[in-house]
């Protein structure tokens, strides 16, 4: 079992926080996923027909994140929330990027409701989670980049496990050694809001939405929130 947990501090700090983590296990990531399919292709036309746009960073979902960013020091126009970047990308190329069935299903569900999603392999996760201010000494590999090793700074939010560092700048980019593959059994996805009296309802269908995705193409899945009324769920 792997315990995810909101540090103290930053509780205080982020009183109105909350994050659904949806749980998936006998993920069977090498079939095909028609519905993942369809959401990606109807939000790119929906884009394309002018009906729906991503959320930009005058949207308050994205200023918020923003907010919270400059407060542990990152600049956010440099090193953006993971679904400011993706949002961008998306309006630029008209497309998502497609990596995997389930990655590509929490990208279309971050991207549809402007949330911030990301996930983690708990096969590979050692101990438990924990999102926390950085002291600066923890190590980092970026995803994509297993040569490289980086060192947060001191103050900057981190999700971290016993190892090292699974997401610098809260939610800008994941570790490789916990990415998300076609093999991948066992995984947690993260949806979060910094605004959960204004947005609770759409993290909520957010996470509905995702669920229903994974449903079909695993053994079984659940939904879990973290807050700081409740900041530790054991999955």
């Amino acid at each position: 079992m792997t315990t995810f947990c909101i540090s103290p501090a930053v509780a205080e700090a982020f009183p109105d926080t909350l994050i659904a983590v949806v749980t998936a296990t006998g993920l069977r990531g090498r079939e095909p996923w028609p519905h993942t399919t369809t959401a990606l292709e109807d939000l790119e036309q929906d884009l394309a027909d002018g009906t729906w746009a991503p959320a930009d960073e005058s949207d308050p979902r994205i200023e918020a994140w923003h907010t919270a960013y400059r407060s542990f020091g990152t600049n956010p126009r440099r090193i953006r929330p993971s679904v400011d970047a993706l949002g961008r990308r998306m309006t630029k190329k008209g497309n998502l990027p497609r990596i995997n069935p389930a990655v590509d299903s929490y990208n279309a569900i971050s991207v549809r409701h402007g949330l911030p999603a990301g996930a983690f392999d708990l096969d590979h996760v050692t101990g438990d989670v924990q999102i926390r201010y950085a002291e600066g000494t923890e190590t980092f590999t970026p995803l994509g980049e297993p040569d490289t090793i980086e060192n947060p700074k001191p103050g900057e939010i981190i999700y971290t496990d016993t190892t090292d560092v699974l997401t610098r700048h809260w939610n800008h980019r994941d570790a490789h050694r916990t990415r998300v593959t076609e093999d991948s059994t066992h995984v947690a996805f993260v949806l979060e809001t910094l605004t959960a009296t204004r947005d609770e309802h759409l993290l909520t269908t957010a996470a509905e939405e995702l669920q229903d995705l994974l449903t079909e193409h695993s053994a079984q899945s659940a939904v879990h929130y973290l807050s700081p009324a409740h900041p530790q769920v054991t999955l």
